[in-house]
Formats: structure tokens, sequence, C-alpha cells
């Protein structure tokens, strides 16, 4: 793969070319396998980061997924460490040896950029294809390139010191201790990062001003709210007026007409209440979240965790949350 020297060991103990593309190609996936679960939990704290409109991620579901995954995952990541090791780090390291006689610099180096080069060709593949987001997938492959790169030099260079090549458990070995080590720095990392406040979703503040006019959802739902403190009301959710007090199975009616909105606060948060004129439904808490570029009022009904969310937004229709 590029890495100078291709002996593993003393004279007498030089694989074939064949051999030593198994070689790296072993090395390389059980890098990239290592990092994946880290990488995981990265993208979930980014995830949960954003609005959680007013449910909790702690959920007899959520803990169900991590059990599953805790099962799945190490018959799962060697598998996707193979296929990124043979779709991007072991060509990366074919095209360096290619580069480097034209060239300067070593040529980790220039493996390194031929593996980003290809992360950033998989990463238009995938926006093509499957309609990914360019701008976010394409630093992520090449971040994914970075260590499995290093992780074939160095078991060249250990083969080299010690005089024999590492063994195919003993590599996988090393990228098991090494995943729980990057997984559990991750975890330390993010609660301490959260703890600090350095960290953490904050809901946009919004004026008067910035909340009047028409937020729009789903099949025409749309609430108005205009600066003299009167809504209207067209296909929207309410609170429903069941007197049977079973929230889950009826919480929500959907109601048409004029109300009166206030900007109030409930749990620490900011939000809109509004209130119908007429009998349909009750005082629905609109809560406010989004971006300042980008806001949005959201109301959950039903279940604190996993009830129906609406979302409302400016300007285009939006779907509601699951």
């Amino acid at each position: 793969m590029g890495w100078g020297d291709t002996a593993d060991g003393p004279e007498g103990d030089r694989p074939g070319e064949t051999v030593q593309w198994f070689v790296d190609l072993n090395a390389a996936s059980a890098v990239c396998a290592a990092q994946l679960p880290a990488i995981g939990l990265v993208w979930w704290i980014g995830a949960e980061l954003g609005d959680d409109y007013g449910g909790s991620p702690y959920t007899l579901a959520m803990a169900l997924v991590l059990a599953a995954l805790l099962v799945v995952a190490p018959l799962v990541l060697p598998f996707v460490g193979l296929v990124q090791a043979a779709a991007q780090i072991v060509p990366g390291g074919r095209l360096a040896r290619v580069v480097t006689p034209h060239v300067r610099g070593p040529v980790w180096a220039w493996h390194m950029v031929c593996s980003a080069l290809l992360g950033v060709v998989w990463a238009a593949l995938a926006a093509v294809v499957w309609d990914w987001r360019f701008t976010v997938v394409a630093p992520l492959f090449m971040a994914l390139g970075v260590l499995p790169v290093l992780g074939p030099g160095y078991f060249r260079r250990r083969a080299r010191v010690t005089g024999r090549r590492q063994g195919f458990w003993a590599v996988w070995l090393l990228s098991l201790f090494a995943s729980v080590a990057l997984f559990l720095l991750v975890s330390v990392g993010g609660v301490a990062a959260t703890a600090a406040g350095l960290i953490g979703y904050r809901p946009p503040e919004l004026s008067t001003a910035q909340l009047t006019g028409v937020w729009r959802g789903v099949d025409g739902a749309a609430l108005r709210l205009d600066a003299d403190g009167k809504a209207e009301l067209t296909d929207l959710a309410t609170e429903s007026e069941s007197e049977s007090g079973d929230r889950t199975t009826d919480p929500i009616d959907v109601c048409d007409g004029p109300g009166t909105w206030s900007a109030e606060e409930r749990g620490g948060r900011d939000a809109v209440v509004v209130r119908l004129d007429g009998t349909c439904g009750r005082a629905t808490w609109w809560m406010i979240g989004g971006t300042e570029s980008d806001p949005e009022l959201f109301a959950r009904f039903g279940d604190p965790d996993a009830g129906e969310v609406w979302i409302l937004t400016r300007g285009r229709a939006d779907v509601n949350a699951p």
C-alpha cells in the first residue's frame, strides 16, 4: 500500500505482492472497523444536540436498539470495515504508489490525499444515488480515511522491528481494544462537554414580530399569528376536548377558525399559546424550536416520549416528526 519497504519480516520471510495486499487489506479493515463505533457515537451525539421536540431519547425503544447493536456490531463491523478498506484505503495506497515517483512528499501523506479524494468520489456517488447531502458526507468520508491509512504503516513498521508479521486474529484483537478505547473516550468527552455547557441545543429566541405571520404544516395545516394577538387556524391540531382522560387514544382535535395567541414560557422554554374562540379543541402550547435562520413551532400530542409531533415552519410544508 505504498509504505516503502514491502518486507514484513527478515530476509526469507518476504511475502509476495499478493500476500502483502491481503495483509494490508486486513490491517486497513481492522482499523476501519475500530473507528466506526466512536464515529457512530459522535453522529448520535450530534443528532441529539438538535431539537428532540419535547421527547426523550432515553426510551425503551432506544434501549432495545442499543442492546441490538451491541449484539450485531461484532458481526457487522468487520464486513463494513472490509468494504471501506477495499473501496477507499487500499485503492488509495495503490494510487499513491503511482503518484509518488512524480511528486515530492512521503508516500503516507500522498496515501492520505488519495484516500481522501476517493472519499469525495464515493460521497458524490452517494449524493446522486441516495440523495445524501454532499457537504456533510464528503468531509465525513475524508475523515474516515485518516486512521485506516496509518494502520497498515504501523503494522509494517512493527513487523520490521520484531521480525515477524502480526497475525490475523492479533490484528483484530488490537482493533477490538482500540474500538473500545475510542468509544469510551468519545463517551467521556461528550458527557464532560455537555456538563460544561460547551455543547447542547438551544432553541432560538423569537420576538413578537418574528412570530407573527403564517406557519405551515402538512396537508394544508396552517396557523396565522397577527401582531394584535389574533390567530387563525386551518386544519390544525389542538389539544383534544375529549373527556375520556386518555391522551394516548384521543390526543388531538383538528380545528379551523379564529382564536387568540400569546407568547409565554413553559418548562423554561419559549412557546406560543393558541386558544380558539369556538368549542373545538383546547388551548395548545406550540413550543419554539428549530434554529434562528429556520425557526419552527411544534406541539407533541399523546405520549410524552412517543406521541405524535406536529411541526410548523415558515414558507414550506413540513412532515410530522415520528
